[in-house]
């Protein structure tokens, strides 16, 4: 059943607790570097806002030991900036569902904002089992909102056991417009997509994508085989490999979705390899299976791409999760900027393009191709888990339509 929105609360005087995904990228001075996650939950805050609601937001942000307050991993730059961004005040509670939390929420005005300190900053939130945490921070509004789907794979209490809490009170949980728009574009692209149906996964493990893989076997037309994975594949089918990254204890299960795939698993023919792992090491282009001794596979080569550009233009949609070689350094960047122009290509022929998010994100905003496909997810480990056919319980707890 579908999920019911932001869209359909009326938050007047009322305050909202929404969990974003401000889990964003920093310098060593501890200056956000990329802003993306921040600008794509502003549709949601903004709503809450100019409705008259009370907008109170929490995330987390890298990985602290859950131990207390660490000043690299607080949320103030994050504050500063969302500030910045909505052109407002915005003010930083030094807790999360605390005193401080408390009291500056009861103090919050109508069209005001309050950022939460880092949730994880509380040994409660991995565990999902501190119930002083979890009721702390259902008390603090009488609306819960889910906009963070980049963490929807993750049973954090902030994404599981507080909307549960809340909802136990007779509070309304719901999903803000991001949560729905990566609902809407993933799970229908594996549900009803429009065909030809392609992926293009990319990346180092085969065993990363093992159920994605299999899943879209199922159903995609064309599942296209990029980054260091190809090589296990290519290992697999008795290739040469060279130095090559490669995973020898999955060759059994490669040659299995070698069997199973048949002509929807579409390799490689040929591969840009150097003898180092730098722009201005020596170069080749050789045949997919006959990397020598001493190269290794950097890149999809020139052939490949134009035969991976050719499927994936006439596709009807085209789901993509990781980039085709070292995108990051030049000339290895070919492949998957061949492969980004393609999908352009498809989405002003009509198709539905979706990126995948992590590194594939990472690969079309520094190529200049994310405004130029259907969607670019947030999440790259959720949007995976999700293209596996996987249910969220996150999502699953929220109230129905």
């Amino acid at each position: 059943m579908p999920k019911k929105s932001i869209s359909a609360i009326d938050p007047t005087g009322k305050a909202v607790l929404v969990r974003v995904d401000f889990n964003v990228p920093q310098d060593d001075a501890g200056a956000i570097t990329d802003d993306r996650r921040i600008r794509m939950a502003l549709p949601t805050i903004r709503s809450i806002l100019d409705r008259g609601g009370k907008a109170i937001l929490m995330s987390h942000l890298g990985r602290p030991a859950g131990k207390g307050f660490e000043p690299a991993f607080s949320l103030a730059p994050v504050a500063a900036k969302l500030g910045e961004l909505l052109g407002r005040p915005v003010t930083l509670a030094s807790d999360t569902g605390g005193p401080d939390s408390q009291a500056k929420a009861r103090a919050l005005p109508a069209g005001g904002v309050l950022v939460l300190e880092n949730v994880r900053f509380n040994k409660g939130e991995k565990k999902g089992d501190d119930t002083g945490y979890v009721a702390g921070l259902a008390a603090l509004a009488d609306v819960y909102v889910n906009d963070a789907f980049g963490t929807c794979h993750r049973t954090e209490a902030s994404m599981h056991a507080v909307p549960v809490a809340m909802k136990g009170a007779g509070k309304p949980a719901v999903v803000g417009f991001l949560v729905e728009k990566e609902i809407q574009y993933l799970a229908d692209a594996v549900a009803r997509p429009k065909r030809p149906f392609v992926a293009i996964l990319g990346g180092k493990k085969v065993s990363d994508k093992i159920a994605v893989i299999t899943n879209l076997l199922k159903v995609c037309d064309h599942v296209l085989i990029g980054g260091a994975m190809a090589y296990t594949f290519s290992l697999a089918q008795g290739g040469r490999t060279g130095k090559s990254l490669v995973e020898p204890d999955k060759l059994e299960l490669a040659k299995q979705l070698l069997a199973t795939g048949g002509t929807k698993l579409v390799l490689p023919v040929d591969t840009h390899c150097a003898d180092d792992f730098s722009a201005a090491a020596n170069r080749q282009i050789v045949k997919a299976g006959e990397i020598p001794d001493g190269f290794e596979g950097l890149d999809i080569g020139p052939d490949t791409a134009r035969r991976y550009s050719e499927i994936i233009r006439t596709a009807g949609t085209v789901v993509w999760n990781g980039p085709m070689g070292v995108f990051e350094m030049p000339p290895f960047d070919a492949g998957t900027k061949a492969v980004a122009d393609a999908v352009a290509a498809a989405t002003v022929a009509g198709a539905v393009t979706i990126i995948g998010g992590g590194d594939s994100a990472a690969a079309v905003e520094q190529l200049g191709y994310a405004d130029r496909v259907s969607h670019v997810s947030t999440g790259g480990g959720a949007s995976l888990e999700m293209l596996e056919g996987k249910a969220f319980e996150t999502v699953a707890v929220l109230d129905e339509v």
